[in-house]
């Protein structure tokens, strides 16, 4: 799990701020339903958190420093793309 590569007490740390836990949250959040057929064809993204995340489908799909592990997976709100790292907004 990508929680689990976080420095020790950033959870903690991040429970105890939720305004920062949201922002960080909602930048792994792209409004619509964008499959990966559609992802590969795009050089980033407007997170709801507002910030644009890179994409790179040059060798695999990387969004920002983060590979995604499993494509496409279908939720009732969406579709999820899971990814190896916490994403964290500048």
């Amino acid at each position: 799990m990508a929680f689990a590569k976080l420095p020790k007490g950033t959870v903690d740390s991040l429970l105890k701020d939720i305004p920062k836990l949201k922002k960080i949250l909602t930048y792994h959040v792209v409004s619509g339903k964008v499959l990966a057929a559609d992802v590969v064809k795009l050089k980033s993204a407007t997170t709801v958190e507002g910030s644009d995340v890179k994409i790179d489908a040059s060798h695999g799909v990387k969004i920002n420093n983060a590979t995604v592990a499993t494509p496409d997976i279908a939720a009732d709100n969406g579709v999820i793309h899971v990814i190896d790292t916490v994403l964290i907004p500048a």
